[in-house]
């Protein structure tokens, strides 16, 4: 039976922590709650050997991950809804966070609303870490009184994100795995087996064919200037990345990555998506529509696509409403485009924004399994016919010294 990890707080704050068999998360829930006490955070323990589904890329050396931020807004909103103060929320997470450097920040952020600054300002201290709409929904939540209702919509919205992001780095495994194993065998063929044939046939004195002379020469080059090959690879993808930063360049690169077949409708799929849902979950908190297009404009990363958002924000600014400046923007497919107008007519546009992000979400995953299916194939293609152009090429070399008819 599976065994989960729980950390709790009674009523009066005090934490709790332990383990409990249940079958499932639900009944460790139910269990806590009869002994009248508040679940925070409830993890089943993994065994020994983790599952690709598992592994984090987060950047060690960074503050505080997405992931650290997820779990603290759904510990702080579930702390705030059973009627924690802010400040008792926050000492209780200061224990509770397992990174020294979060909790340091947490600390500070505590500090300064113990000494009557807001929320929110205290966490403009930290822009790397809390994002602009992160913010903003926090002051909105604490001007309106329903700072627990916008940190569980907030900690939703974080938590979708965060699933969408695993799932496209956990698609991506296999592939880059046939790709280092595929270049790996490549890289050992050049560096180690084909010089021993270039020794026996120099040895031999006889005229090889071109394949075979070209390939000999490719790899003699990449044994003795590896370094050189080693420097230009290095330098290229400096120059690219660094040109990719510039306006101009993320703005190509962009374009160009929405023309790529699969790959650029997927992109913009994952945009629309995160589009709807960031815009939804700000309207939602109450945050005004104009200010919400203005934060979900940092929040898209294709460049082409945010561009084409400016004419939405223009558009709501002199009274055209949304789904008319969406339309004419060109930035949503007309499915999404009719739902979202719709939304707007019944006055459930934040409800009707989710719906397409989930929409969207479950075609990404279909997408994404697609491109997975027809990359793996495409790549083991790619490395037989490189490896079996190696061979090809050695064995006419053999034949024709030896005089043997191929």
């Amino acid at each position: 039976m599976p065994v989960f990890a729980y950390q709790a707080t009674d009523r009066h704050g005090k934490l709790i922590t332990g383990k409990i068999d249940a079958e499932e998360k639900q009944q460790v829930v139910t269990a806590l709650q009869k002994q009248n006490v508040l679940p925070i955070q409830i993890k089943q323990e993994k065994g020994f050997y983790p599952s690709f589904s598992s592994l984090s890329f987060s950047n060690p050396f960074k503050e505080a991950s997405n992931n650290d931020i997820m779990i603290f807004t759904r510990q702080l909103s579930t702390l705030l809804i059973s009627g924690i103060t802010l400040d008792k929320s926050l000492f209780i997470l200061t224990d509770l966070t397992e990174k020294e450097k979060l909790r340091d920040i947490i600390k500070t952020v505590r500090e300064k609303v113990h000494g009557g600054s807001t929320f929110a300002d205290a966490l403009t201290k930290y822009p790397k870490i809390f994002t602009r709409l992160f913010i903003n929904m926090v002051r909105v939540g604490e001007t309106g009184g329903v700072l627990g209702e916008v940190t569980e919509r907030l900690s939703d919205f974080l938590e979708k994100t965060q699933k969408l992001k695993e799932n496209i780095q956990s698609a991506m495994i296999y592939p880059a795995l046939l790709a280092l194993i595929g270049g790996s065998a490549v890289v050992v063929l050049m560096i180690f087996v084909i010089p021993k044939f270039a020794i026996i046939f120099s040895d031999m004195g006889q005229t090889i064919p071109l394949a075979a002379a070209v390939l000999i020469g490719l790899s003699s080059f990449v044994s003795n200037y590896w370094w050189i090959v080693l420097f230009f690879i290095i330098l290229s993808c400096y120059m690219g990345w660094h040109y990719i930063r510039t306006p101009q360049g993320k703005c190509k690169w962009d374009t160009w990555v929405l023309e790529i077949p699969y790959i650029g409708s997927l992109v913009r799929k994952i945009e629309i998506s995160r589009f709807c849902r960031t815009f939804g979950t700000l309207i939602k908190s109450g945050v005004p529509v104009l200010q919400s297009l203005l934060i979900v404009k940092e929040v898209i990363n294709n460049r082409v696509i945010s561009q084409s958002l400016e004419k939405i924000h223009s558009g709501v600014k002199v009274g055209k409403g949304i789904s008319g400046p969406l339309k004419e923007s060109n930035s949503l497919p007309p499915l999404a485009i009719h739902m979202i107008s719709i939304g707007e007519e019944t006055g459930n546009l934040e409800e009707m924004l989710f719906k397409v992000s989930d929409i969207y979400d479950n075609e990404i995953e279909v997408s994404i399994k697609n491109i997975i299916a027809l990359i793996g194939p495409l790549l083991i293609l790619m490395m037989a016919c490189i490896v079996g152009f190696i061979v090809l090429s050695l064995l006419t070399a053999i034949f024709s010294i030896n005089e043997i008819p191929f």
